[in-house]
């Protein structure tokens, strides 16, 4: 791999404090999905081998396993057959209380009291990627490992020609851009929002959130689709391709947003900070990232708002396929290992997702790479303005609601944006309400 690989070779040297013993081999079959275009399969099985070379007992069998969505479909139908899934897997953080529920992962929190230093490791981790870790009474189930914000991109060079000199702060000024930037019958759209695809609820937080209200609540059994914040956030987000017209008609699509930027054909898009590594590589234009401006202008005139997002590390041991001790520890060296601020700031470096350890970013390679292109401090800097992505009891299904009622109204389908989260609200009340 890089020559980042021989100093987590070493480090993995310095973590072999929990004994392995009972057994020659341990596998540990990791699960893991891909959300971003870096080259994830060779750095996974970098630091597999990495790890391997300093714990001869432990065998890390990495298994690529799609999207996120096609993760939790593959661990699910497995336990759900029968097997035994994974030993530890990247998931959605949101996943927690779905696979809390059904008795398939153990809480992070166990591992955590019994190690030496356990706190300082709590503590290493950014404060908002902790919100959706734990759960309402506080116990960790997860550990952050790839984790990301949306962000806005943004062509400095289109700006500059159309009299900007820096990115907008609220959604007024962001509008007037976008609609500045914005090119007759589609040659250039001002502003991509990635909403098309059936999973429009990422990018839809941001605005939510910027108004001034998250959909999600502190009570997993509390979700706010019918407030009037929210719905003035859904109706501006409509208006971008209709009223405004500086994107398409419903969206863009995710995967087609950087391609699209990179080509010129958008001056500013909005997208996941783990696109950062590949657009900063392969554009041809100076690249802007901003904190995401979509909100009203508050006290300080600035409308700035986001989710957290991407994966954590749980760790499974199925009812009835109970993992023997010597297997819980060797999956949480794994877990340890992959969440270590060595390891945190070579992925961070690597992907462009957010260094989930704060002490990470004080190591190179991070570190150097940050100060030669600060656009990766962005995401980090904006986690001030964070709240936690949306999750609830029934989460699969609550999110399933919330899907496709905000890509009914953004594409055009369902023109009462009220009476469309009208009728969302009463469907998720109806779910939650053996939980209240």
């Amino acid at each position: 791999m890089r020559k980042a690989v021989f100093v987590l070779a070493l480090f993995a040297l310095l973590i072999t404090s929990v004994s392995v013993m009972a057994q020659d081999e341990i596998v540990v079959d990791f699960y893991y999905p891909t959300a971003v275009d870096a080259p994830i399969n060779q750095i996974i099985q970098g630091y597999a081998d990495a790890f391997h070379e300093a714990n001869p007992s432990i065998t890390i069998n990495p298994v690529y396993t799609g999207s996120y969505t096609q993760t939790r479909d593959t661990i699910r139908t497995e336990l759900n057959g029968g097997g035994a899934g994974p030993d530890v897997a990247v998931m959605l953080s949101t996943d927690v209380y779905s696979f809390a529920e059904e008795g398939s992962i153990l809480p992070a929190q166990q591992f955590i009291d019994a190690m030496e230093g356990g706190e300082a490791f709590v503590n290493d981790f950014f404060p908002a990627f902790l919100l959706n870790s734990m759960d309402a009474e506080g116990t960790i189930w997860s550990v952050p490992f790839q984790r990301s914000t949306p962000i806005l991109y943004y062509n400095v060079d289109m700006l500059a020609e159309a009299g900007f000199d820096a990115p907008p702060t609220n959604r007024d000024e962001m509008l007037a851009m976008a609609q500045a930037l914005t090119l007759p019958n589609g040659e250039r759209w001002g502003l991509l929002v990635p909403f098309a695809g059936g999973f429009p609820i990422w990018m839809f937080q941001a605005f939510a959130i910027g108004n001034g209200r998250n959909i999600t609540g502190e009570d997993p059994a509390t979700v706010y689709m019918n407030d009037p914040l929210v719905i003035d956030a859904l109706e501006f987000s409509t208006k971008l391709g209709t009223e405004f017209g500086v994107g398409p008609l419903g969206g863009s699509v995710w995967g087609d947003t950087p391609t699209a930027f990179l080509n010129g054909q958008a001056a500013m898009i909005m997208h996941t900070t783990g696109s950062m590594t590949n657009i900063l590589n392969n554009a041809t234009f100076e690249v802007g990232a901003a904190f995401v401006p979509f909100g009203i202008p508050g006290e300080d005139g600035t409308g700035y708002g986001t989710p957290t997002g991407g994966g954590n590390l749980y760790v499974f041991s199925p009812i009835g396929m109970e993992r023997t001790q010597e297997e819980l520890d060797a999956a949480w060296l794994w877990v340890e290992y992959l969440s270590s601020p060595e390891v945190q700031s070579d992925w961070g470096a690597a992907t462009g997702y957010i260094a989930a350890r704060q002490s990470a970013w004080e190591l190179d390679p991070l570190a150097a790479l940050a100060a030669e292109r600060p656009q990766y401090l962005v995401a980090r800097d904006q986690l001030q303005y964070a709240s936690a992505e949306f999750t609830s009891y029934r989460a699969i299904d609550v999110q399933n609601i919330i899907n496709a009622s905000l890509s009914g109204v953004i594409s055009g389908a369902e023109p009462d944006a009220a009476a469309a989260m009208a009728s969302a609200q009463e469907q998720i009340d109806s779910l939650l309400a053996e939980y209240r």
